[in-house]
């Protein structure tokens, strides 16, 4: 096995392990060696947060296994960025993400964010707190193929109703899937909001993001 094999497979292991500083050393060692960036990202780091979500779905993995793999994953990705940017490689759609008004939990949100970027998505976090009219100027100006409304309160869910039907007013909810999410939401509730999906965790919301947009996972 050539040097170059034994990095991915070890990022691929180290990834699920979660263990940021290896994956950080071996993702650096990699691009020393010359290796392309889009090689390390879908031939090692991809898959291995894949895994990481088919494990937390078959209940072989928890939330503590999920974000230490995530921020593992951040770890490469912040070190892979930069070079990832200057390819040809496009993304494969652009998320907007944010937490409803009045509410300012982020840790589910900065995990779904994590995992999509993981996933290959350009994700463009509006944060928390947000007003209805900072998430319609975001996808006038970015043009998403999708949207998460994040809400952890159920003082706050409320607000995916004002917040869908000024999107649809607006004119601009044609092509846009929009995705509802946190710990009182419910697919119940999403059907009656009128949202497009509802994920109980990042790992779904990757997973049910691309089968509506037809794309395959790696592996």
């Amino acid at each position: 096995m050539s040097r170059e094999d034994d990095i991915l497979d070890s990022l691929y292991d180290l990834t699920i392990d979660g263990e940021r500083d290896k994956v950080v050393a071996l993702t650096n060692e990699s691009l020393e060696l010359g290796m392309d960036p889009l090689v390390v990202l879908f031939d090692a780091l991809i898959p291995a947060l894949e895994e990481v979500g088919r494990q937390f779905e078959a209940g072989t993995f928890f939330v503590p296994e999920m974000l230490v793999a995530a921020k593992a994953m951040q770890g490469a990705m912040d070190v892979l960025r930069p070079l990832l940017a200057k390819t040809d490689a496009k993304p494969l759609g652009t998320f907007v993400m944010g937490t409803v008004k009045g509410d300012i939990h982020d840790i589910g949100k900065n995990l779904c964010n994590i995992m999509l970027e993981g996933a290959g998505f350009n994700v463009i976090d509006l944060g928390v707190n947000v007003q209805e009219q900072t998430f319609l100027d975001a996808i006038r100006e970015h043009k998403p193929d999708a949207l998460g409304l994040s809400a952890f309160l159920t003082t706050t869910m409320p607000m995916f109703i004002p917040l869908i039907a000024a999107i649809e007013e607006a004119g601009l909810r044609d092509g846009l899937l929009i995705y509802v999410g946190g710990a009182p939401v419910t697919q119940e509730y999403c059907d009656k909001v009128g949202a497009d999906g509802y994920s109980p965790n990042a790992s779904a919301l990757v997973r049910h993001l691309k089968e509506k947009m037809g794309i395959k996972a790696s592996g």
